[in-house]
């Protein structure tokens, strides 16, 4: 089992349904990749205040399957601000159905998204105000 991160923060939750199983029984990785993007984009819409879209798939790494009923918590992290693109870390944790209160990593991945204007053109990231 393992523990919840407590450097990244908890951006979705998600109960995947019969409908997203493949032939095997299992969950699509496909579904995963897509929920992991959905997730991903929170904290990068935070920082971009506005349209931005997802440009890379740096690493996605599939540890354990997904299962029908299984809680599935997204947790993510900002590692990298550039001029016009945010880079985060997803770990998506699977609280099994009949294992309720305990979690195991099924899927962690980093994705980079870029701002872009209404022209779907990147712009600049904007700066932080300072406090």
């Amino acid at each position: 089992m393992n523990a919840l991160p407590s450097d990244k923060t908890l951006v979705l939750k998600v109960i995947p349904m019969p409908a997203d199983c493949n032939a095997n029984g299992d969950i699509f990785g496909g579904w995963v990749m897509a929920q992991v993007d959905l997730a991903g984009s929170v904290l990068p819409a935070r920082l971009a205040q506005g349209r931005l879209a997802t440009v890379a798939v740096n690493q996605f790494v599939f540890k354990q399957p997904v299962r029908v009923g299984d809680i599935l918590s997204f947790f993510s992290a900002v590692t990298r601000v550039g001029n016009t693109s945010i880079t985060v870390e997803v770990e998506v944790f699977a609280e099994r159905f009949d294992a309720q209160g305990a979690y195991v990593k099924v899927t962690e991945a980093s994705l980079t998204y870029v701002a872009i204007d209404e022209q779907g053109k990147p712009r600049p990231v904007p700066k932080p105000q300072a406090q």
